[in-house]
């Protein structure tokens, strides 16, 4: 039996935050940036509907994936419907200065071409309203500590796929330590043969075995680091 298309102005301010859950859930792009549109017509603040109807919406998507209830290309397309709402907010929320939950920069490792992995933890990273600068594959300890100088994140993130470029992490924790600034950053790692003994190996502060709890972790993290 086919669903009927539902009337998203016809909704309640709740109801309507609920739909956008479920549209986010399924992928809708289209009703995503519908429903975002509403809800700033009905005069809610671009950070409300952030905070309430996509990253809530995606907290609940990350919980499923993290359960594996829903998997790899179901979370791309709700990460792609979340940054199409994302993309109308985006300049409104630059406007009104609202605050962001941290700055990430993160890259696959030297010698490593991989980066379905890294991509979703992005995707998931600015559902939690991170802001994430994305170096791509094949980062040499150089682009690291340019993008840290240029970008001034709280977070550092690395991937690996391969073992073999897995120990590159060291190299550049390693020399963040010589150049005195291994602390001043949260540095994470993650990718599908990592484990928490190797990033308690190479030095990092924390592993992140999904993309769903890299977010968790992140945040937690976060908020220590403001309380400190």
């Amino acid at each position: 039996m086919e669903e009927e298309d539902i009337d998203l102005a016809s909704l309640d301010d709740s109801e309507l935050v609920e739909q956008m859950h479920d549209d986010l859930y399924d992928g809708l792009a289209d009703e995503i940036v519908e429903g975002v549109n509403i809800l700033l017509e009905r005069g809610w603040q671009p950070y409300k509907v952030l905070t309430e109807a996509l990253v809530e919406g995606m907290r609940i998507v990350g919980i499923d994936f993290r359960d594996g209830i829903l998997f790899v290309p179901e979370v791309l397309l709700a990460a792609n419907s979340m940054k199409s709402g994302m993309a109308v907010l985006k300049p409104l929320l630059a406007e009104t200065g609202a605050p962001k939950a941290g700055k990430m920069v993160i890259g696959t490792v030297k010698g490593d071409i991989h980066d379905i992995g890294k991509n979703l933890v992005i995707m998931m990273m600015e559902g939690a309203g991170f802001e994430v600068v994305d170096l791509g594959i094949n980062n040499a300890v150089e682009a690291y500590l340019d993008a840290l100088e240029e970008h001034k994140p709280d977070i550092i993130g690395m991937s690996a796929l391969l073992t073999t470029t897995m120990p590159y992490m060291k190299v550049v924790i390693d020399t963040m330590k010589e150049k005195g600034i291994r602390d001043d950053y949260i540095v994470m790692v993650g990718g599908a043969p990592l484990n928490e003994e190797f990033a308690d190996s190479v030095g990092a502060d924390a592993y992140g075995r999904d993309a769903a709890m890299t977010v968790e972790i992140a945040q937690k993290m976060m908020s220590e680091r403001k309380v400190a």
